[in-house]
């Protein structure tokens, strides 16, 4: 770059990233241990990981970092059991599915060092990719960050009714950030200022707890379930080489059609369930799955952009939308593996009822001076917020009044995004089926139709993990 060069915030991005990815060291993508959820002990506990370029001290449960990835069946009934052997209070939510109160994670439900909590619940969701993590009161970002979570895949017999890749094709992949600089570890260290307002991002790409993860991929058709767990970096994701992704499935299962798209933005707790095909690559071709540099309009300016100020600045963190490669494929030399096309409709979506005269709710999101808060006020964990009514459908309209973007998250079943004003103003692809979160940009109202089946007290937050722990969060009731 020439003296006196300035580029466009975007080329800005582009370039950070670029001197982000420069001779970068790739170390082997692992996957996470699989398990059945129907009887299942899972141990939260200290213990050491390999995360690629050394050994770090880590949170995980049973030992694996990632978190095992539990598979579970419609229609059967999990029974876990949690057993705290960390030095903190934790809980874990099943973030996505429908269980009752006393099996959702609720923070005023977590357990003290040494304590076990029973999980029992029927398994009611669609097939799909959902996922786990703790949701201890003000410690949520700390214990996720530091390794705790993983996949919770639902199997059933429509899904499975289709030629989808499975075994080593179907590769499950937690996307996140970490704050690496010139040390190998996963502490986390809050700061003040950008840290507080944006989320801690890091500096460093990880994918299922590895630091530049490479995949050494055979010529054929992969399925990749992405997962952002980041506790608060936005991903626009696509692949490095132009070609577009093949859409089949979001939070909550297959989608009514695939589609082809170029780019897929994820929130943080937002999946996407996509189709790879390497079978026409050339042996050697090396493919990133990336996060290519973006703006958010009407974001707030004045720290710039992100939790800190690049690779080695005052806070260690990668501003948001800065490019940045996630995972690498390698294609191998093997023969080209053929594969049934896709058919031109996945599933039959579960119907809407909705009209004028549906019930209405509004939550206003606001970001203000180290304040996040629904509706004016921070997170009370003996207060009710909301009252909503067993089984009934009902709007609510999610209006973002700040300068900072706000995945919204609702426990106790999925929703179904209706309309989306200001901003992008459309319902987005990977949208178009069941969700749990939504990402409101500022800016923007997104209404979605939701209906809970379960009585008890729920939660709706922010999944920016800090602007939750810091009071983004609200109780609703669903009363018989």
């Amino acid at each position: 770059m020439g003296a006196g060069t300035q580029l466009s915030l975007p080329e800005g991005l582009r370039a950070l990233g670029a001197l982000a990815t420069q001779q970068t060291q790739r170390y082997p993508l692992r996957r996470a241990p699989a398990v059945s959820g129907e009887r299942l002990t899972l141990t939260a506990r200290p213990t050491s990981s390999d995360i690629g370029p050394g050994v770090v001290d880590a949170w995980t449960l049973n030992g694996s970092l990632p978190s095992p990835t539990i598979r579970l069946r419609e229609g059967r009934t999990a029974r876990i059991d949690l057993v705290n052997q960390l030095p903190e209070p934790t809980i874990l939510h099943w973030h996505g599915l429908s269980v009752p109160e006393a099996a959702d994670g609720h923070p005023r439900f977590a357990i003290q060092p040494g304590g076990t909590y029973a999980y029992e619940f029927p398994v009611h969701n669609r097939a799909g990719t959902y996922w786990y993590h703790p949701h201890t009161h003000m410690r949520t970002a700390p214990q996720t960050y530091r390794g705790l979570g993983g996949f919770l895949i639902v199997e059933g017999d429509e899904e499975a009714a289709h030629e989808l890749p499975r075994g080593e094709y179907e590769i499950p992949i937690v996307l996140q950030d970490k704050r690496l600089g010139g040390s190998v570890s996963l502490t986390y260290e809050l700061g003040m200022g950008p840290d507080m307002m944006m989320g801690y991002l890091g500096d460093t790409a990880f994918g299922n707890g590895v630091a530049n993860p490479t995949l050494d991929v055979r010529r054929a058709r992969y399925r990749l379930r992405l997962l952002n767990g980041s506790n608060a970096r936005i991903l626009e994701l696509g692949l490095s080489n132009g070609e577009p992704l093949t859409l089949i499935g979001g939070d909550g299962g297959l989608l009514e059609a695939p589609a082809r798209v170029q780019r897929i933005m994820l929130a943080p707790a937002e999946r996407a369930d996509v189709l790879v095909d390497f079978s026409a690559r050339r042996p050697g071709e090396r493919i990133m799955l990336r996060s290519f540099a973006f703006q958010i309009p009407g974001m707030m300016m004045g720290m710039g952009m992100g939790g800190g100020m690049g690779r080695g600045g005052m806070m260690g963190g990668l501003m948001l939308g800065t490019e940045m490669d996630f995972v690498e494929f390698v294609v191998q030399d093997t023969a080209p593996e053929p594969f049934e096309p896709l058919p031109s409709r996945l599933s039959e979506l579960p119907g809407l009822d909705v009209d004028a005269g549906t019930p209405r709710r509004t939550f206003r999101f606001q970001s203000m001076m180290m304040n996040h808060t629904i509706n004016g006020q921070s997170f009370a964990m003996a207060r009710v917020d909301e009252r909503v009514r067993q089984g009934q459908t009902e709007v609510w309209t999610y209006v973002n009044e700040s300068e900072l973007p706000h995945p919204v998250h609702v426990h106790g079943g999925q929703f179904r995004v209706l309309s989306r004003t200001g901003g992008r103003g459309r319902v987005m692809p990977w949208e178009m089926g069941p969700k749990d979160t939504v990402l409101v940009l500022p800016g923007e109202r997104a209404d979605v139709a939701v209906h809970f089946v379960h009585p008890g007290i729920f939660l709706l937050h922010c999944h920016n993990l800090e602007h939750e722990d810091m009071g983004m969060m609200l109780n609703f009731e669903v009363v018989e």
